[in-house]
């Protein structure tokens, strides 16, 4: 159940930053779009592929690495922010889902 719930939240995460910055600069399609939409992937991504691998200590190392990029991809939100390419409530809707997604990935490594 925790374990569903959570690849759900990853999968709208990834879909809402990917809705998010069609809407950004065409300057930045190779860059903060570019750079946020791969880290957003790479949230889910080594999320499954640790589980994939079936293995205690590569899974943490994948779930570290997914915290790793939700952590990227926070900064980089932040960063779009200051440079006028998201408004507030955009930008706050993307990092509440990024903080329970950081949350329970936390809670995940925890009791590895």
């Amino acid at each position: 159940m925790f374990h569903d719930e959570l690849k759900d939240k990853m999968d709208r995460f990834v879909h809402l930053v990917y809705k998010t910055t069609r809407f950004f600069p065409r300057e930045e399609i190779y860059g903060v779009i570019s750079q946020l939409r791969r880290s957003a992937l790479s949230v889910i991504l080594n999320y499954v592929e640790g589980y994939a691998r079936q293995r205690k200590a590569v899974l943490k190392n994948f779930l570290q690495i997914s915290y790793g990029s939700l952590k990227e991809a926070g900064y980089l939100v932040e960063f779009s922010e200051a440079e006028g390419f998201l408004g507030a409530q955009e930008k706050k809707e993307i990092m509440n889902l990024a903080d329970e997604i950081g949350a329970m990935l936390w809670k995940t490594m925890e009791n590895i």
